[in-house]
């Protein structure tokens, strides 16, 4: 490879020469056979403001590295977990052409990116969130392609079950139910995801890719009430057709995504198709041949102190085991874990806390901050990993009772066996999904600070380093480029990151 590097870098060096020779012929007034004459567009003796030599300049450089596969995208997140205020995350995706944005919640637990149709009559019309709902129309858009029962896309993703065919109406259907009892009929189409690609230092290239997303034409549920009503839900699984499968097995995007939920304030955060880098981040392995993120939960500690819960309890076993969805707004946890563990809290909290019974949950009445009196608790997977949790990540606060705050345990009983690790345990952590080597890693940060994000192309031929704003992409102007295997192309883009005129 080295040797092949060279011949390459070679070639560049050889063009270079023939073109410098050209202008040393052209120089003398010599016009050597095949050299077309060039004109210069920018005025010769007139001056042009530096920022729309930048403008262009950039312009053309997305134009260039449209074709160039492989590299970070970010996706702005607004939402909180409070879910007395928000209770969900969401980004915005632009679909079709000419373009349109859907407000869609990120969903870590499903698979299936889809908008609502235009032809859904059930569906909410307005949102308490504040946001404008959106419709997918495939008829408003150019490159718009249905699914039908005949293409091959629909009979891979019958095999596993995530769609059904209309003999009817020939399109390739679907319908999902979520944890929460609500649901989604609709079916499959094919159109253009546009999003920007972040390459270097002030590179940011508009790409777009096709990709197959549902069309929802009836809800059911919590999706059809309008207090949180967004435009749909946007599936960040492992399967085949979710989109960060769909980008990464083309080459263009990575094999991984990860994100840094914020919990103060106004929430917010960080999505990035990319790996976030740091050094505090620790892994842990992901439970093979699972539907969801499922990891190997092994035991709880309250305050360093081991919860007496059996191990067996946590074990992944049919319908058993513990998942990481951002799609939850709180947290659940096995029966069998949950009374050990709201005794082993109010232990460690008596008699600085009062204990209440409220609408059924456990609660406790403070006087001064939870952080003073509430202990630590972590949980702890296998790889020797472990996720510690502040009090405000297990506590929710329900309000005011006698003159004191009434803070409630945030996990939930779950009876069915599963341990779901929601948005309020998520929060305030970088969260990295490494489905290339199949493990999850985590550590606590800042959410509304810059990250370190690395990238390897599906082909291997770089790595990205570099910082991206809880902002969003327009903001990603730290990166550096780092080599691993170089091309000419690469070489050309050392060459534009280098140039004062793009810092």
């Amino acid at each position: 490879m080295p040797a092949m590097a060279g011949m390459k870098f070679l070639t560049v060096v050889l063009v270079v020469v023939a073109a410098a020779t050209a202008a040393v012929a052209v120089g003398a007034g010599k016009l050597p056979a095949g050299v077309l004459s060039l004109e210069k567009i920018l005025p010769v003796n007139g001056k042009v403001e530096l920022e729309k030599l930048r403008a262009r300049d950039r312009a053309r450089h997305a134009r260039m590295l449209q074709s160039f596969a492989g590299g970070i995208v970010d996706f702005p997140v607004v939402g909180s977990s409070d879910p007395y205020l928000v209770g969900l995350y969401f980004t915005k995706v632009r679909l079709g052409t000419p373009p349109r944005e859907y407000n869609v919640q990120i969903d870590t637990g499903s698979d299936i990116l889809w908008v609502t149709c235009s032809s859904c009559d059930d569906c909410p019309r307005t949102s308490g969130l504040g946001v404008e709902l959106n419709f997918y129309d495939a008829t408003g858009s150019s490159t718009a392609s249905p699914i039908s029962c005949a293409d091959q896309v629909c009979a891979s993703i019958v095999q596993t079950s995530s769609a059904e065919c209309s003999t009817e109406t020939n399109q390739c259907g679907y319908t999902f139910q979520y944890g929460d009892g609500s649901g989604t009929t609709g079916h499959y189409v094919a159109d253009l995801l546009y999003f920007d690609t972040v390459l270097g230092t002030s590179l940011i290239a508009n790409s777009s890719a096709p990709i197959v997303f549902g069309c929802s034409t009836s809800q059911s549920g919590d999706l059809t009430k309008t207090d949180r009503a967004i435009d749909g839900i946007f599936g960040f699984g492992q399967q085949g057709l979710s989109v960060i499968s769909q980008l990464s097995s083309r080459g263009i995007t990575p094999k991984v995504f990860s994100h840094c939920l914020k919990g103060e304030g106004n929430g917010g955060g960080i999505l990035v198709l990319g790996e976030i880098l740091d050094p505090r981040i620790v892994y842990s392995p992901l439970v093979p041949s699972q539907a969801h993120y499922n990891v190997y939960l092994q035991s709880i500690a309250v305050n360093g102190q081991l919860v007496p819960v059996d191990p067996s309890v946590f074990a992944t076993s049919g319908n058993r085991g513990t998942i990481v969805d951002s799609g939850t707004t709180l947290a659940y946890i096995a029966v069998e874990a949950y009374d050990p563990f709201v005794s082993a809290i109010a232990a460690a909290v008596s008699p600085s806390a009062r204990p209440i019974v409220s609408r059924g949950k456990p609660c406790f009445l403070v006087s001064s901050s939870i952080a003073e009196i509430f202990p630590p608790v972590s949980l702890n997977f296998d790889g020797g990993a472990s996720m510690s949790l502040r009090p405000a990540d297990y506590l929710v606060h329900m309000g005011f009772l006698e003159g004191a705050a009434m803070w409630c345990i945030g996990f939930e009983k779950q009876d069915q066996g599963v341990t779901i690790l929601g948005d309020l345990v998520l929060k305030d952590k970088i969260v990295v999904y490494d489905l290339a080597r199949q493990r999850i890693g985590w550590t606590d940060f800042d959410c509304s600070s810059s990250v370190n994000v690395s990238i390897t192309s599906g082909k291997g031929e770089f790595i990205n380093a570099g910082q991206l704003s809880v902002n969003g992409a327009s903001s990603c102007s730290l990166f550096n480029l780092q080599h691993t295997r170089t091309s000419a192309l690469l070489l050309l883009l050392v060459l534009m990151i280098g140039s004062p005129f793009l810092t």
